[in-house]
């Protein structure tokens, strides 16, 4: 036996209890390290409904707004004189229409008296109707004004947080024109995954997320049909994801598949002088024998090390008392 081994023997000699099970390969999860992005699960843009010049702005990134809530305000001054000249208008179409109904009362008193004529009186009722219908007409085009001005009031449409917003108060705005980016609804994690990974992504899965020093698990909720640029695109559910920071990176592990490894509980590896070994029974008694371990898992809540060469199925391992 060669003098490093008989060191690490004489370093790590354990009792030795009876013998475990023959070590058997077991199925371990095959993960795969991507970068997701926190988004919201609802971003929409607050539009402006009217052009002109945007006079106010009620907030800035990062504010919290409810829906409904106004944020910034629009204002078109052609309007103001449209709804001067409706006015007017409809000063003008009182005017006629007061003269008109005084002609027609006159008229009402000559033809009881037989001086007019049926046909002439005709004519002033029509002319009283006709005016009238004018300025019914005038009046909804004054509503329709109003609710133009109206519709310069930059409405959140949803309840959340302003994300961005691109215009600065003073400037000319079209209508349409996003005036705010609005996220709400919750957040998750988008993932772009290579497509060789898509056969193997499941709806449902558990997967690993680490936040700085913080490991949590996640859901996969979504997965999308739609392959671009060579990645699929997966929604991942979790709770607790920080929303202090929108499209930032957060490294999660995704289960790609299965393979067969061979696990010892993590408690068995012992190192000394930079070989690691574990302990096994052979026909010739206990024999510690060196392995090279490989990546950690957990199986059942236990910590586990898989052992990428040193052994083989069917070993003995011993269990440390």
């Amino acid at each position: 036996m060669h003098k490093p081994l008989l060191i690490l023997l004489a370093a790590l000699a354990l009792p030795i209890a009876a013998p475990a099970a023959p070590l058997q390969p077991v199925d371990v999860t095959e993960w795969k390290a991507v970068y997701g992005r926190i988004e919201s699960r609802n971003r929409i843009p607050a539009r402006a409904r009217l052009g002109g010049t945007l006079v106010t702005l009620a907030v800035s990134e990062g504010d919290s707004v409810t829906a409904g809530q106004v944020l910034a305000q629009v204002v078109d001054e052609k309007l103001a004189f449209q709804l001067s000249a409706t006015d007017a208008r409809l000063d003008s179409l009182n005017a006629q229409l007061d003269n008109a109904r005084a002609e027609l009362k006159r008229g009402e008193e000559l033809q009881s008296r037989g001086v007019t004529t049926v046909q002439r009186l005709d004519a002033l009722r029509t002319q009283v109707d006709v005016l009238s219908g004018q300025i019914e007409a005038t009046r909804a085009d004054r509503r329709v004004i109003e609710q133009q001005a109206a519709e310069g009031s930059v409405l959140a449409p949803i309840a959340g947080r302003v994300l961005s917003v691109p215009v600065a108060a003073g400037a000319v705005v079209m209508p349409g024109e996003e005036v705010a980016s609005v996220g709400g609804g919750g957040i998750f994690l988008r993932l772009a995954v290579p497509e060789r990974h898509a056969t193997g992504l499941h709806e449902g899965a558990e997967i690993q997320i680490e936040q700085g020093d913080v490991a949590t698990a996640g859901k996969l909720a979504k997965i999308y049909p739609l392959i671009e640029n060579g990645r699929v695109l997966a929604d991942v559910d979790v709770q607790g994801l920080s929303d202090r920071f929108y499209d930032a990176r957060v490294l999660v592990r995704l289960p790609v598949g299965h393979r067969k490894a061979l696990l010892v509980p993590a408690q068995t590896v012992k190192t000394h002088a930079g070989l690691d070994a574990v302990a096994l029974n052979t026909p010739q008694g206990p024999l510690m024998r060196t392995v090279v371990p490989g990546p950690k898992h957990v199986i059942a809540g236990q910590d586990m090390i898989e052992i990428l060469s040193g052994l083989q199925a069917g070993d003995d391992l011993a269990e440390q008392k």
